[in-house]
């Protein structure tokens, strides 16, 4: 720490100075993340001073986290649905697990049934609770085979989850063939729609995946992906409003005396910008939004496979992968890899129409050099 502080404008021409090391998103196309929308980014700066870990202290905004849950229960077919703002999908998937292992009591070498593609948060969330974690091999259509998942279940197990939107393919596991073997094996079954979730309820054909499927209990959404909404911001639903209920711990010298989340201190402000930018927008906004990415993910596809990089799967959602080599890529562009060596980029709403049409023109010039 300095023992004498900076002038403001000293600082802040230091933290310029540490922004602009960071890369443009104009060059992006390998994150699930994307810039927030202008509307998010004003409603996080009204909330910024505000902690949900003490609601009785700031029950406005306790009441904006409320509506963010009843606003994603309705677009999960279930009005009356509980659940709370988590910081992202890890924290979600790992609450998810929490309440599973809560449920079946009595099992001292517990497992969770997941697919192959399933987000690296399982595995963290595994190793923290003392869970086994059984991973499913995934299809040549890149989705969890569900024969194979309910020939991993047996006594030991406390849960099922299936992926809607896995991050390296953009696809959606059998969900619905899924929650009628969790409800023939009487298993928690959670849904990692962290990305999806913001995605398929607004395609022209939506994919069945949520509440609206019998045995599906509980779901994880992150609208910091494409809610574009603030980071850090995601969401866990339960089909039993009381479910969470059952991690409570008492917390007395709070103004409640329990509380059920996995963070004490938690902002409001991303939770605020969330909402926001759902309320803005609304259902036709929103259509709009995935429309547009979808559209480019296409284009994406086919100017890629002109150029001679074939696609490695046909995605659900507006995520690309490609057969190429790991230079064939030019700086300042930046993809991502997946485990099975496929290039790998995310249309997010800053991947607009312009910039697939310079990053194909980039490729094809790197291609006939």
């Amino acid at each position: 720490m300095l023992n004498k502080g900076q002038s403001e404008e000293e600082l802040f021409t230091f933290l310029a100075q540490k922004k602009q090391e960071d890369l443009d998103h104009d060059f992006i196309l390998s994150s699930m993340c994307t810039v927030p929308h202008s509307v998010a980014v004003r409603a996080h700066c009204m909330f910024m001073e505000t902690n949900l870990g003490d609601p009785g202290l700031f029950p406005g905004t306790f009441s904006l986290e409320q509506l963010l849950v009843h606003r994603f229960g309705s677009l999960f077919h279930c009005e009356n649905a509980g659940g709370y703002a988590t910081s992202g999908g890890t924290e979600s998937n790992l609450q998810a697990l929490r309440l599973a292992k809560t449920q079946k009591t009595g099992i001292s070498t517990p497992n969770v049934v997941v697919p192959e593609s399933a987000h690296f948060s399982f595995k963290k969330s595994c190793d923290i609770l003392g869970i086994e974690m059984r991973g499913v091999s995934i299809g040549n259509d890149f989705r969890m085979d569900a024969e194979n998942a309910a020939g991993l279940i047996d006594k030991n197990t406390i849960a099922l989850v299936g992926v809607a939107g896995t991050t390296e393919y953009g696809m959606v596991d059998p969900i619905a063939d899924l929650a009628k073997i969790a409800q023939q094996h009487d298993l928690f079954f959670h849904v990692d729609a962290a990305f999806g979730g913001m995605v398929i309820p607004f395609l022209d054909r939506p994919i069945p995946f949520d509440f609206s499927l019998p045995g599906v209990t509980t779901i994880a959404v992150d609208p910091h992906k494409m809610g574009m909404s603030t980071i850090p911001c995601g969401c866990l639903l339960t089909l039993d409003p009381h479910l969470l209920n059952s991690l409570n711990i008492d917390t007395p010298y709070l103004t409640v005396k329990q509380e059920y989340t996995l963070a004490g201190t938690r902002p409001g402000a991303p939770v605020a910008g969330a909402l926001a930018v759902l309320d803005y927008l609304g259902i036709e906004g929103m259509k709009a939004v995935v429309a547009g990415c979808m559209k480019n993910t296409e284009r994406l596809i086919a100017g890629m496979e002109t150029l001679g990089f074939p696609r490695a799967a046909t995605p659900d959602l507006n995520v690309a992968t490609f057969v190429a080599a790991k230079d064939a890529v030019p700086a300042p562009w930046r993809v991502s890899w997946t485990r099975r060596n496929h290039l790998r980029t995310v249309c997010m709403p800053h991947v607009h129409a312009g910039r697939i049409e310079a990053f194909l023109l980039d490729m094809q010039k790197t291609r006939t050099r």
